[in-house]
């Protein structure tokens, strides 16, 4: 069999997110007046040109969720088991310790106290946003088992709609940061419920009016792009708001990237580990550790400039966890192909 491959965007997303960077950060120090702008259109703390944009990102991936396979959860619950228990009672609280320690204590003489406040911040909700998009490509790469990976996905969309507001609340709240409900819950209202509700009412009309058949082969074609547009346009706009913080701080995206890689890394041996422990076949393995270590990061972007701004800390450590996610999850796609001799032989 050919060796499976990243499409472009996908296989050079670094370096796009790098290039936005530097576009934004360009705009918001030599045409301050655009930034400025934008800025003007906001409703309850939230970017309306920012919300406009990630509704263009989350929609077309909801679109992909498909919800009647979650009938089919029962058949192999160890593999959900693993899922549930890392992303939702284990991975929002090793990146709180993980990210407090390094941006409190090890990094404490390189960023201001208050930044880094925020910079926590912005860690906790990208740890408490497991990955509903892009592991569909982790779990494709390492030859995970398509159809649970949709179980997986599916359920933990459930998840995120009870669990994502009290468990950010409660995190940020012993890190002394004050969180305003309404915002949060509107902001989850908005980037999660809307666009999921809407993808799964489209979703299940077409198929029964054309079938699934021409659903996947024709109708999520024609948002080919999108997703992808509306992550860059996102990001430049934000680097735009960002740019006099990061010229003052060049180093700061590295002090934020050094937590974030470390629980990508922890999490997917925990996760990996416990589903070899359990001799839970690779084929659900592999999506099970794929899952919990990358992030939801158009949630936590979302969230992050409603809570707390397009120029704040949290807002630009949500986007390094985008900037570090392809080339640190294609290093675990590649690990866990080297290691399915690991896991039980699976029957066909």
């Amino acid at each position: 069999m050919p060796e499976k491959q990243l499409g472009f965007f996908a296989k050079y997303l670094s370096l796009w997110v790098f290039l936005c960077i530097v576009l934004g950060v360009a705009i918001g120090y030599f045409i301050p007046a655009i930034p400025a702008f934008l800025g003007q259109f906001e409703y309850a703390k939230v970017s309306i040109p920012v919300a406009i944009l990630i509704w263009l990102m989350i929609y077309p991936m909801m679109l992909k969720v498909d919800f009647t396979s979650i009938k089919n959860a029962g058949k192999k619950p160890k593999g959900l088991a693993v899922t549930l228990v890392v992303n939702w009672l284990i991975k929002p609280f090793t990146m709180y310790a993980i990210a407090w320690f390094f941006l409190k204590v090890v990094f404490k003489a390189l960023i201001p106290s208050e930044l880094a406040t925020e910079y926590l911040a912005g860690a906790v909700l990208l740890g408490a946003a497991p990955c509903t998009a892009m592991v569909f490509v982790w779990s494709y790469l390492s030859d995970g088992d398509a159809g649970y990976t949709v179980v997986q996905v599916a359920i933990n969309d459930l998840v995120i709609l009870v669990a994502f507001t009290p468990i950010v609340a409660f995190l940020l709240g012993i890190s002394d940061v004050h969180v305003p409900w309404d915002t949060l819950v509107l902001s989850v209202v908005l980037f999660v419920v809307i666009p999921l509700s809407f993808g799964a009412i489209t979703r299940s009309s077409l198929i029964k009016k054309h079938g699934k058949e021409w659903f996947e082969s024709e109708f999520l074609k024609k948002f080919n792009g999108i997703t992808e547009g509306g992550l860059l346009l996102t990001l430049v706009i934000l680097f735009a708001f960002q740019g006099e913080v990061i010229l003052k701080n060049p180093l700061a995206i590295v002090l934020i990237a050094v937590p974030l890689i470390i629980q990508t890394y922890l999490i997917f041996a925990i996760g990996y580990g416990w589903a070899r422990a359990w001799k839970v076949p690779y084929s659900i393995a592999a999506p099970a550790g794929m899952i919990g270590a990358s992030n939801f990061f158009e949630l936590s972007v979302a969230v992050a400039i409603s809570l707390f701004g397009l120029s704040s800390g949290a807002a630009l450590a949500t986007v390094v966890g985008v900037l570090t996610e392809v080339p640190v999850m294609l290093s675990l796609v590649a690990f866990a192909k080297k290691t399915r001799h690991w896991f039980p032989k699976e029957t066909a």
